[in-house]
Protein backbone atom coordinates (compact mmCIF):
# COMPACT_ATOMS: atom_id res chain seq x y z
CA UNK A 1 0.00 0.00 0.00
CA UNK A 2 2.76 2.54 0.76
CA UNK A 3 4.33 1.67 -2.60
CA UNK A 4 1.11 2.66 -4.42
CA UNK A 5 1.02 6.01 -2.66
CA UNK A 6 4.59 6.67 -3.67
CA UNK A 7 3.78 5.70 -7.29
CA UNK A 8 0.74 7.98 -7.44
CA UNK A 9 2.74 10.81 -5.89
CA UNK A 10 5.53 10.29 -8.43
CA UNK A 11 3.08 10.35 -11.35
CA UNK A 12 1.34 13.43 -9.98
CA UNK A 13 4.65 15.29 -9.66
CA UNK A 14 6.20 14.20 -12.92
CA UNK A 15 3.18 14.98 -15.12
CA UNK A 16 2.96 18.69 -14.25
CA UNK A 17 6.68 19.02 -14.68
CA UNK A 18 6.54 17.60 -18.23
CA UNK A 19 3.56 19.73 -19.21
CA UNK A 20 5.24 22.85 -17.87
CA UNK A 21 8.02 22.42 -20.44
CA UNK A 22 5.61 23.45 -23.20
CA UNK A 23 4.63 27.15 -23.35
CA UNK A 24 1.00 28.04 -22.92
CA UNK A 25 -0.85 27.92 -26.25
CA UNK A 26 1.75 25.72 -27.94
CA UNK A 27 1.92 22.02 -28.78
CA UNK A 28 5.16 20.23 -28.03
CA UNK A 29 6.43 16.86 -29.16
CA UNK A 30 9.70 15.75 -27.65
CA UNK A 31 9.75 12.64 -29.84
CA UNK A 32 9.54 14.76 -33.02
CA UNK A 33 11.58 17.57 -31.42
CA UNK A 34 8.89 19.96 -32.66
CA UNK A 35 6.99 22.88 -31.11
CA UNK A 36 3.96 24.46 -32.79
CA UNK A 37 2.36 27.74 -31.67
CA UNK A 38 -0.20 28.24 -34.44
CA UNK A 39 -2.96 30.88 -34.50
CA UNK A 40 -2.97 31.51 -30.73
CA UNK A 41 -3.07 35.32 -30.95
CA UNK A 42 0.42 35.54 -29.46
CA UNK A 43 1.88 39.05 -29.15
CA UNK A 44 5.50 37.95 -28.72
CA UNK A 45 7.68 34.88 -29.03
CA UNK A 46 6.65 32.66 -26.09
CA UNK A 47 9.22 31.95 -23.40
CA UNK A 48 9.99 28.52 -22.05
CA UNK A 49 10.35 26.75 -25.40
CA UNK A 50 12.03 23.39 -24.68
CA UNK A 51 15.74 23.14 -25.39
CA UNK A 52 15.27 19.93 -27.39
CA UNK A 53 13.33 21.81 -30.09
CA UNK A 54 14.66 21.42 -33.61
CA UNK A 55 11.53 22.45 -35.55
CA UNK A 56 9.79 25.58 -34.29
CA UNK A 57 6.58 26.84 -35.93
CA UNK A 58 5.14 30.12 -34.61
CA UNK A 59 2.62 31.17 -37.25
CA UNK A 60 -0.67 33.02 -37.63
CA UNK A 61 -0.23 35.25 -34.57
CA UNK A 62 0.00 39.00 -33.84
CA UNK A 63 3.73 39.42 -33.27
CA UNK A 64 4.82 42.87 -34.45
CA UNK A 65 8.53 42.91 -33.60
CA UNK A 66 11.24 40.34 -33.00
CA UNK A 67 14.65 40.93 -31.45
CA UNK A 68 17.75 39.11 -30.13
CA UNK A 69 16.10 38.18 -26.81
CA UNK A 70 13.37 36.12 -28.45
CA UNK A 71 15.30 32.93 -29.22
CA UNK A 72 17.89 32.65 -26.45
CA UNK A 73 18.76 29.11 -25.39
CA UNK A 74 17.44 27.49 -28.57
CA UNK A 75 20.76 26.18 -29.85
CA UNK A 76 19.19 23.12 -31.49
CA UNK A 77 16.59 24.81 -33.71
CA UNK A 78 17.29 24.05 -37.36
CA UNK A 79 13.92 25.01 -38.88
CA UNK A 80 12.13 28.19 -37.83
CA UNK A 81 8.84 29.31 -39.35
CA UNK A 82 7.47 32.75 -38.43
CA UNK A 83 5.08 33.17 -41.34
CA UNK A 84 1.85 35.15 -41.20
CA UNK A 85 2.52 36.92 -37.91
CA UNK A 86 2.25 40.53 -39.12
CA UNK A 87 5.87 41.11 -38.18
CA UNK A 88 6.90 44.63 -39.21
CA UNK A 89 10.37 44.96 -37.64
CA UNK A 90 13.35 42.63 -37.42
CA UNK A 91 16.14 43.88 -35.18
CA UNK A 92 19.85 43.25 -35.70
CA UNK A 93 21.17 39.88 -34.43
CA UNK A 94 17.63 38.57 -33.90
CA UNK A 95 18.68 35.07 -35.00
CA UNK A 96 22.32 35.15 -33.88
CA UNK A 97 21.70 32.78 -30.94
CA UNK A 98 20.23 30.09 -33.22
CA UNK A 99 23.54 28.35 -33.81
CA UNK A 100 22.04 25.45 -35.80
CA UNK A 101 19.52 27.38 -37.88
CA UNK A 102 19.34 26.15 -41.49
CA UNK A 103 15.87 27.25 -42.68
CA UNK A 104 14.10 30.53 -41.86
CA UNK A 105 10.58 31.32 -43.08
CA UNK A 106 9.34 34.91 -42.71
CA UNK A 107 6.78 34.76 -45.48
CA UNK A 108 3.42 36.58 -45.37
CA UNK A 109 4.50 39.30 -42.96
CA UNK A 110 4.70 43.10 -43.24
CA UNK A 111 8.40 43.88 -42.91
CA UNK A 112 8.79 47.64 -43.01
CA UNK A 113 11.98 47.96 -40.93
CA UNK A 114 14.82 45.48 -41.45
CA UNK A 115 17.91 46.34 -39.44
CA UNK A 116 21.33 46.05 -41.14
CA UNK A 117 22.38 42.81 -39.38
CA UNK A 118 18.94 41.30 -39.03
CA UNK A 119 19.93 37.98 -40.60
CA UNK A 120 23.32 37.53 -38.96
CA UNK A 121 23.72 33.94 -37.76
CA UNK A 122 26.92 33.13 -35.89
CA UNK A 123 27.36 29.64 -37.30
CA UNK A 124 26.63 30.83 -40.86
CA UNK A 125 24.66 27.63 -41.42
CA UNK A 126 21.51 29.28 -42.76
CA UNK A 127 20.69 27.67 -46.11
CA UNK A 128 17.10 28.72 -46.92
CA UNK A 129 15.50 32.15 -46.44
CA UNK A 130 11.86 32.59 -47.41
CA UNK A 131 10.71 36.22 -47.71
CA UNK A 132 7.78 35.58 -50.05
CA UNK A 133 4.97 38.13 -49.48
CA UNK A 134 7.02 39.42 -46.56
CA UNK A 135 7.89 43.02 -47.47
CA UNK A 136 5.50 45.81 -46.46
CA UNK A 137 5.92 47.55 -49.83
CA UNK A 138 8.40 47.65 -52.69
CA UNK A 139 10.47 50.37 -50.97
CA UNK A 140 11.46 47.89 -48.23
CA UNK A 141 13.87 46.34 -50.73
CA UNK A 142 16.38 49.08 -49.82
CA UNK A 143 16.51 47.94 -46.18
CA UNK A 144 16.70 44.34 -47.32
CA UNK A 145 19.59 45.08 -49.69
CA UNK A 146 21.57 46.63 -46.82
CA UNK A 147 20.80 43.68 -44.56
CA UNK A 148 21.87 41.13 -47.18
CA UNK A 149 25.20 42.95 -47.48
CA UNK A 150 25.83 43.26 -43.73
CA UNK A 151 24.53 39.88 -42.54
CA UNK A 152 26.58 36.69 -42.65
CA UNK A 153 24.78 34.79 -45.40
CA UNK A 154 27.70 33.44 -47.41
CA UNK A 155 26.31 29.89 -47.08
CA UNK A 156 22.76 30.71 -48.19
CA UNK A 157 21.55 28.40 -50.98
CA UNK A 158 17.93 29.46 -51.52
CA UNK A 159 16.27 32.91 -51.37
CA UNK A 160 12.58 33.46 -52.08
CA UNK A 161 11.50 37.06 -52.78
CA UNK A 162 8.39 36.24 -54.80
CA UNK A 163 5.10 38.17 -54.55
CA UNK A 164 6.53 41.33 -52.98
CA UNK A 165 5.50 43.90 -55.59
CA UNK A 166 9.14 44.66 -56.38
CA UNK A 167 9.56 47.20 -59.19
CA UNK A 168 13.36 47.19 -59.36
CA UNK A 169 16.35 45.45 -57.80
CA UNK A 170 19.21 47.60 -56.44
CA UNK A 171 22.58 46.98 -58.14
CA UNK A 172 24.68 44.25 -56.49
CA UNK A 173 21.91 43.41 -54.04
CA UNK A 174 22.93 39.74 -54.15
CA UNK A 175 26.70 40.23 -54.46
CA UNK A 176 27.40 38.89 -50.94
CA UNK A 177 25.39 35.70 -51.48
CA UNK A 178 28.21 33.95 -53.28
CA UNK A 179 26.85 30.42 -52.64
CA UNK A 180 23.28 31.10 -53.74
CA UNK A 181 21.80 28.36 -55.94
CA UNK A 182 18.09 29.25 -56.14
CA UNK A 183 16.57 32.74 -56.48
CA UNK A 184 12.80 33.18 -56.67
CA UNK A 185 11.62 36.57 -58.00
CA UNK A 186 8.31 35.49 -59.51
CA UNK A 187 5.07 37.46 -59.26
CA UNK A 188 6.58 40.90 -58.76
CA UNK A 189 6.46 44.05 -60.91
CA UNK A 190 10.06 44.13 -62.13
CA UNK A 191 10.20 46.20 -65.33
CA UNK A 192 13.83 45.73 -66.35
CA UNK A 193 17.10 44.00 -65.56
CA UNK A 194 20.01 46.41 -65.32
CA UNK A 195 23.77 46.17 -65.16
CA UNK A 196 25.04 44.38 -61.99
CA UNK A 197 21.57 43.24 -60.93
CA UNK A 198 22.84 39.66 -60.55
CA UNK A 199 26.46 40.44 -59.79
CA UNK A 200 28.18 37.78 -57.68
CA UNK A 201 25.80 34.91 -58.53
CA UNK A 202 28.15 32.83 -60.70
CA UNK A 203 26.96 29.58 -59.07
CA UNK A 204 23.23 30.26 -59.37
CA UNK A 205 21.33 27.26 -60.75
CA UNK A 206 17.69 28.47 -60.76
CA UNK A 207 16.30 31.95 -61.46
CA UNK A 208 12.56 32.56 -61.64
CA UNK A 209 11.51 35.88 -63.22
CA UNK A 210 8.06 34.78 -64.34
CA UNK A 211 4.93 36.87 -63.73
CA UNK A 212 6.70 40.22 -63.74
CA UNK A 213 6.37 43.35 -65.92
CA UNK A 214 9.22 42.63 -68.33
CA UNK A 215 8.50 43.87 -71.87
CA UNK A 216 11.89 42.84 -73.23
CA UNK A 217 15.51 42.31 -72.22
CA UNK A 218 17.83 45.03 -73.44
CA UNK A 219 21.51 44.49 -74.09
CA UNK A 220 22.61 45.03 -70.49
CA UNK A 221 19.86 42.67 -69.27
CA UNK A 222 20.98 39.96 -71.69
CA UNK A 223 24.56 40.40 -70.47
CA UNK A 224 23.36 39.86 -66.90
CA UNK A 225 21.70 36.59 -67.94
CA UNK A 226 24.88 35.57 -69.74
CA UNK A 227 26.80 36.12 -66.49
CA UNK A 228 24.76 33.28 -64.95
CA UNK A 229 26.34 30.36 -66.84
CA UNK A 230 24.76 27.58 -64.74
CA UNK A 231 21.30 29.03 -64.18
CA UNK A 232 18.08 27.63 -65.60
CA UNK A 233 15.71 30.53 -66.23
CA UNK A 234 11.94 30.90 -65.94
CA UNK A 235 10.88 33.95 -67.95
CA UNK A 236 7.25 33.19 -68.79
CA UNK A 237 4.03 35.17 -68.24
CA UNK A 238 5.58 38.57 -68.82
CA UNK A 239 3.93 41.21 -71.08
CA UNK A 240 6.51 41.00 -73.87
CA UNK A 241 6.07 43.73 -76.50
CA UNK A 242 7.05 42.44 -79.93
CA UNK A 243 8.24 45.60 -81.66
CA UNK A 244 11.63 46.27 -83.19
CA UNK A 245 13.29 46.57 -79.77
CA UNK A 246 12.65 42.92 -78.91
CA UNK A 247 14.66 41.50 -81.78
CA UNK A 248 17.95 41.12 -79.80
CA UNK A 249 16.08 39.24 -77.05
CA UNK A 250 14.26 37.02 -79.57
CA UNK A 251 17.55 36.26 -81.32
CA UNK A 252 19.18 35.46 -77.95
CA UNK A 253 16.34 33.05 -77.12
CA UNK A 254 16.90 31.17 -80.35
CA UNK A 255 20.52 30.45 -79.42
CA UNK A 256 19.90 29.95 -75.67
CA UNK A 257 16.86 27.66 -75.68
CA UNK A 258 18.55 25.17 -73.36
CA UNK A 259 19.02 27.90 -70.75
CA UNK A 260 15.35 28.99 -70.60
CA UNK A 261 13.13 26.29 -69.08
CA UNK A 262 9.82 27.71 -70.38
CA UNK A 263 11.08 29.06 -73.70
CA UNK A 264 8.21 27.42 -75.62
CA UNK A 265 5.71 29.36 -73.52
CA UNK A 266 7.21 32.82 -74.08
CA UNK A 267 4.72 34.76 -76.21
CA UNK A 268 4.05 38.29 -77.42
CA UNK A 269 1.36 40.24 -75.58
CA UNK A 270 1.60 43.42 -77.68
CA UNK A 271 0.86 44.54 -80.35
CA UNK A 272 -2.55 42.94 -80.82
CA UNK A 273 -1.79 41.49 -84.25
CA UNK A 274 1.15 39.52 -82.78
CA UNK A 275 -0.53 38.48 -79.54
CA UNK A 276 0.17 34.85 -78.54
CA UNK A 277 2.94 34.64 -81.13
CA UNK A 278 5.95 32.69 -79.88
CA UNK A 279 9.01 34.82 -79.25
CA UNK A 280 11.04 32.20 -81.06
CA UNK A 281 9.30 33.14 -84.31
CA UNK A 282 8.83 36.84 -83.56
CA UNK A 283 12.31 37.69 -84.80
CA UNK A 284 11.47 36.35 -88.26
CA UNK A 285 8.11 38.14 -88.31
CA UNK A 286 9.50 41.59 -87.51
CA UNK A 287 12.78 41.46 -89.41
CA UNK A 288 11.38 44.31 -91.50
CA UNK A 289 12.30 46.59 -88.62
CA UNK A 290 15.88 46.68 -89.81
CA UNK A 291 14.90 47.48 -93.36
CA UNK A 292 12.43 50.12 -92.20
CA UNK A 293 15.06 51.61 -89.96
CA UNK A 294 17.58 51.68 -92.78
CA UNK A 295 15.01 53.40 -95.04
CA UNK A 296 14.33 55.98 -92.36
CA UNK A 297 18.04 56.62 -91.93
CA UNK A 298 18.49 56.94 -95.71
CA UNK A 299 15.62 59.44 -95.92
CA UNK A 300 17.10 61.42 -93.05
CA UNK A 301 20.53 61.45 -94.65
CA UNK A 302 19.02 62.56 -97.97
CA UNK A 303 17.25 65.43 -96.20
CA UNK A 304 20.51 66.56 -94.63
CA UNK A 305 22.29 66.47 -98.00
CA UNK A 306 19.53 68.49 -99.68
CA UNK A 307 19.58 71.04 -96.86
CA UNK A 308 23.36 71.35 -97.22
CA UNK A 309 23.04 71.97 -100.97
CA UNK A 310 20.40 74.67 -100.46
CA UNK A 311 22.45 76.45 -97.79
CA UNK A 312 25.53 76.27 -99.98
CA UNK A 313 23.64 77.77 -102.92
CA UNK A 314 22.32 80.61 -100.77
CA UNK A 315 25.83 81.29 -99.53
CA UNK A 316 27.20 81.45 -103.08
CA UNK A 317 24.43 83.84 -104.14
CA UNK A 318 25.21 86.10 -101.20
CA UNK A 319 28.91 86.21 -102.10
CA UNK A 320 28.04 86.89 -105.75
CA UNK A 321 25.83 89.86 -104.80
CA UNK A 322 28.61 91.23 -102.61
CA UNK A 323 31.05 90.92 -105.50
CA UNK A 324 28.76 92.81 -107.94
CA UNK A 325 28.26 95.67 -105.47
CA UNK A 326 31.84 95.84 -104.24
CA UNK A 327 32.41 99.46 -105.47
CA UNK A 328 29.21 100.79 -103.91
CA UNK A 329 29.94 98.92 -100.69
CA UNK A 330 33.47 100.32 -100.66
CA UNK A 331 32.16 103.89 -101.17
CA UNK A 332 29.62 103.45 -98.37
CA UNK A 333 32.33 102.20 -96.05
CA UNK A 334 34.55 105.25 -96.84
CA UNK A 335 31.62 107.67 -96.34
CA UNK A 336 30.82 106.03 -93.02
CA UNK A 337 34.46 106.30 -92.00
CA UNK A 338 34.62 110.04 -92.87
CA UNK A 339 31.38 110.74 -91.03
CA UNK A 340 32.63 108.96 -87.94
CA UNK A 341 35.93 110.88 -88.12
CA UNK A 342 34.14 114.27 -88.30
CA UNK A 343 31.92 113.39 -85.36
CA UNK A 344 34.92 112.23 -83.38
CA UNK A 345 36.89 115.42 -84.13
CA UNK A 346 33.88 117.54 -83.05
CA UNK A 347 33.66 115.65 -79.74
CA UNK A 348 37.38 115.97 -79.27
CA UNK A 349 37.29 119.74 -79.84
CA UNK A 350 34.43 120.23 -77.37
CA UNK A 351 36.33 118.18 -74.82
CA UNK A 352 39.44 120.41 -75.12
CA UNK A 353 37.36 123.58 -74.67
CA UNK A 354 35.54 122.23 -71.65
CA UNK A 355 38.75 121.09 -69.99
CA UNK A 356 40.61 124.49 -70.49
CA UNK A 357 38.79 127.52 -68.87
CA UNK A 358 40.76 130.00 -70.99
CA UNK A 359 39.64 128.37 -74.21
CA UNK A 360 36.11 128.31 -72.90
CA UNK A 361 36.34 132.10 -72.24
CA UNK A 362 37.69 132.70 -75.73
CA UNK A 363 34.97 130.64 -77.21
CA UNK A 364 32.30 132.61 -75.33
CA UNK A 365 33.80 135.98 -76.45
CA UNK A 366 33.95 134.78 -80.01
CA UNK A 367 30.31 133.81 -79.89
CA UNK A 368 29.41 137.29 -78.73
Amino acid sequence: MPDLRILFFALFCVHPTRSSLCPLGCECSEAAQTVKCVSKDLRSIPSGIPGYTRNLFITGNQIRRIGPQAFKGLDNVTTLSLSNNRICEVESHTFSTLRSLRSLDLSSNQLAVIHPEAFTVQSRMLRELNLSRALYNHSSITDLATSLRWSSLEGLLGLDLSSNGLVYLPPRIFSHLSSLRRLQLANNSIVSIYNETFSGLEYLEELDLSLNALKTFREEGLLELEHLPRAKLNLGQNPYTCTCGIEPFAAWLNVSQGKVVDVERLICMFPVDLRNTSLLTAARLILGCHRAGEGDNLALQTSYVFLGIVLGFVGLMFLFVLYLNRKGIKKRIYDLRDTCREVWEGYHYRYEIDSDPRLAQVSTTADV
